[in-house]
């Protein structure tokens, strides 16, 4: 069994090495296989296959038996992969917990401040081309409060949206319930729809950092040169504007 170069990739950037990863393979191909023979079909010397098996082990990609000699076996990927996320997440939280005890006390007695990229956009045209800019960019995630002014907008980002569909990237769009059905069926193709009463603004979250609030009329109202937006590459800011969108969420009707 050949893994192809991009899934082993993504094995490596969570923390598989090349010998796990040969030794995992190996073991999906084979099924239970002993130690020396794991060794043999693996191309991982001998004097190296009880370390990656025990690594492996612990990270939650194999399992073993009381038999002897003892065999191995692989486990779900799905196993692996909710295992090591669990590590990671855990590994991150006490190194940050760590990290900001000894150096926000430095940051603040420095009495340096913040100094994020905050922009004030006017009018519907560079609105919408900002907006675009950023459904463009994204690589994780991407949630949307969409008036029932800004189908056009919309329509003009379908195809940046069923490219970042394409590539993973998760997609909620919070719809006016006043917005017309052919619009609705486009966009939920591409991304899990909410319908919201009474929804009025709007704006976007692009990967928890980046945000547009719309501040001004709706977009593509009457005096839509009157359009005011902000525009911030703020995590801050982001994340009270993700929380915004959530509660939102809540007492809305999923399409």
């Amino acid at each position: 069994m050949s893994i192809s170069d991009k899934t082993r990739k993504s094995l490596e950037k969570i923390g598989l090495t090349s010998y796990e990863i040969r030794t995992f393979s190996a073991l999906l191909k084979s099924g239970e296989l002993t130690a020396s023979d794991l060794s043999q079909k693996s191309g991982v010397p001998y004097s190296k296959i009880y370390e990656v098996l025990g690594t492996l082990e612990e990270k939650g990609w194999i399992g073993s038996d009381d038999a002897r000699p003892t065999k191995y076996f692989a486990k779900s990927p799905s196993t692996g992969l909710e295992t090591t996320k669990q590590k990671m997440e855990t590994d991150f939280s006490q190194n940050q917990n760590i990290i900001l005890n000894e150096l926000v006390p430095l940051y603040e007695k420095s009495g340096t401040s913040e100094r994020p990229d905050i922009w004030v956009l006017s009018g519907a045209i560079n609105i919408a081309a900002k907006i675009l800019e950023m459904v463009d960019t994204c690589r994780n995630e991407v949630m949307i409060a969409l008036p029932e002014a800004g189908v056009d907008l919309v329509k003009q980002a379908l195809p940046k949206l069923r490219s970042l569909h394409d590539k993973g990237v998760q997609i909620t769009i919070l719809a006016s319930d006043k917005m017309d059905k052919e619009s609705i069926k486009a966009i939920k193709r591409v991304a899990k729809v909410i319908i919201k009463k009474g929804l009025f603004g709007g704006g976007i979250i692009s990967d928890k950092r980046y945000v547009v609030i719309l501040l001004g009329p709706e977009l593509g109202g009457v005096n839509s040169s009157e359009v005011v937006a902000i525009w911030a590459d703020h995590a801050g800011l982001a994340g009270f504007a993700r929380q915004y969108f959530e509660y939102l969420l809540k007492d809305s009707k999923k399409v």
